[in-house]
């Protein structure tokens, strides 16, 4: 692998787990006060429903932990098993599709596209 590809996996790892940070702490803290405040998931899922900023959001949130996760796991598996090569790659971007699907399946589930 090239030391550019490499460096730009390297960015796209880094940069993936800061936005992350930042995702998993709003939603974190969105949940805790919905539900602190007595809200149930249904009464959650009424209140997002054709709301564009979490839709925006949670689509960030989808794409990123898509990155991320295929990323660190196309690292894992040629760390640790020397799967190296097309095949692997190839495996990862389905596995990224994959992701992606089911991700903005949730996404358009918590927005109420499906209603």
């Amino acid at each position: 692998m090239s030391a550019r590809l490499q460096t730009w996996l390297w960015i796209a790892q880094r940069g993936s787990a800061m936005v992350l940070a930042v995702c998993v702490s709003v939603h974190l803290v969105t949940m805790v006060i919905a539900v602190r405040g007595g809200l149930s998931a249904a009464e959650i899922l009424a209140r997002t429903q054709g709301q564009l900023a979490w839709l925006i959001f949670y689509s960030v949130f989808v794409v990123t932990v898509t990155v991320h996760a295929v990323v660190g796991l196309r690292a894992v598996l040629g760390e640790t098993l020397g799967w190296r090569g097309w095949l692997r790659d190839l495996c990862l971007g389905a596995f990224a599709l994959l992701l992606i699907i089911v991700g903005a399946r949730a996404v358009l589930g918590v927005f109420g596209a499906g209603q």
